[in-house]
């Protein structure tokens, strides 16, 4: 019998995952150093605490429209936090105008605050964004960015809260 090493097992789990529904996907866990911070509730309970379209962007994996959020073009200097559940993600330090329409952050404040999942929706294969506290989505990550990174994580403003510095 052939033995199959754990980098090969991790990769076909991985891989498996594209087989899974959306509804699936969304109640596997995901894994973080820091468990002791999850946040879970039930969707009944999300649906109390969050607005309609926080509710259809952060638990539904939506999308608002380009240009129309508040954040998009903040210029104010301060921290972006998960809007479901305040965990500290992005500062107006890494943040860039893209021209995409949405916030954009070429790295967040703790990678450890965001989680990276392959997102196979819309017969695409791109990185969707999410909280590692609350799994909420926040957005997609690309390597179209500024350095140092080369990254572009495209959030949608709905799915952020903004606290500006005390200067």
């Amino acid at each position: 019998m052939k033995t199959i090493k754990i980098p090969v097992l991790i990769t076909l789990f991985v891989l498996g995952l594209a087989g899974c529904s959306k509804s699936q996907e969304a109640k596997m866990s995901i894994v973080k150093k820091d468990m002791d911070n999850k946040i879970t509730k039930t969707e009944e309970e999300w649906q109390k605490e969050l607005t309609d379209e926080e509710y259809y962007v952060l638990r539904e994996k939506g999308t608002e429209r380009a240009f129309t959020g508040d954040l998009w073009d903040n210029k104010k200097h301060g921290d972006y936090y998960c809007a479901a559940c305040n965990l500290k993600l992005f500062s107006s330090e890494t943040k860039f105008k893209s021209g995409t329409g949405w916030p954009s952050f070429y790295e967040p404040i703790n990678s450890d605050n965001v989680a990276v999942l392959r997102d196979m929706s819309y017969g695409m294969v791109r990185e969707e964004v999410v909280c590692s506290r609350c799994e909420g989505h926040l957005g997609h990550v690309f390597n179209d960015g500024p350095e140092p990174t080369g990254l572009r994580y495209c959030i949608n403003s709905v799915s952020l809260d903004f606290e500006e510095s005390k200067k």
